[in-house]
């Protein structure tokens, strides 16, 4: 009698727990698609900017979570599977799958942390240099464009403030046809609107564009890392319900 308690039991507890892997599993799911599609937001949304920094660390990030989050997906899917079949062998593959994802995730976590240190010092330096060295100037079209956009979406003008552009390349040359500043630091773009660099006219007294560029940057490494801390956590408690599955699915005689 006790023994057949004891059966009823384990099936209660190995049914619990096959449930519990299917509601994890569809929140892991649908983390996967959250993971992506911040790693896509990360590169469509503003992507320009990357090239005008040094290193690729920010991109590099975006596209781990993209795969991670690929991975997710067809993880949980997998992870159904695995659940229906009650096979040991489809539970250590999917056990395994979730502890690939988490090194993933933990990598791309690790990579962010340390481009938000360096983020700052690397845009003083960089950002700066590539402005006044680059801008409009041949073979340097796609630097050129992302900094028209940079300053149009930020309103800004120059790395730290409109006075910079007076030493650059580009305006001390004759191609800037006495222009003071570029024309996308007006506020309403016109041919040679650069030449009057009125208040009234140009971003003069909104701050330069390192600082904005920065807190853009910020934010998105953020976003980045909060979004994989939940998938992690979600990850975590998966890789529980899995092992304590398997256990119980190993010490059925049956």
């Amino acid at each position: 009698m006790g023994s057949l308690y004891k059966d009823e039991q384990d099936d209660w507890v190995t049914v619990c727990l096959k449930y519990l892997l299917f509601v994890f599993n569809f929140l892991f799911w649908m983390g996967g698609g959250v993971v992506m599609g911040v790693g896509i937001w990360t590169l469509v949304d503003k992507g320009e900017y990357l090239s005008l920094l040094a290193s690729s660390t920010f991109a590099v990030s975006a596209y781990i979570l993209i795969l991670a989050g690929g991975l997710v997906m067809v993880t949980g899917f997998l992870g159904c599977c695995a659940v229906i079949r009650e096979q040991r062998s489809c539970l250590s593959t999917y056990f395994s799958c979730l502890l690939l994802i988490f090194l993933i995730e933990l990598v791309a976590g690790v990579l962010a942390y340390v481009y938000y240190q360096a983020l700052s010092e690397e845009l003083k330096q960089h950002l700066s240099k590539t402005m006044m060295e680059n801008y409009a100037q041949p073979g340097k079209d796609s630097i050129t464009q992302s900094v028209n956009r940079l300053q149009q979406d930020f309103k800004c003008c120059g790395s730290n403030n409109s006075f910079d552009w007076a030493h650059s390349v580009y305006i001390t040359s004759p191609g800037a046809e006495k222009r003071l500043v570029p024309d996308s630091c007006c506020k309403t773009i016109t041919t040679k609107c650069g030449i009057r660099d009125h208040p009234s006219n140009i971003y003069k007294v909104e701050g330069g564009c390192i600082t904005k560029l920065e807190q853009f940057l910020a934010d998105h490494l953020l976003i980045i890392g909060a979004v994989g801390i939940g998938v992690a956590c979600l990850q975590i408690c998966g890789m529980v319900f899995t092992c304590c599955l398997h256990r119980r699915i190993k010490l059925d005689p049956y």
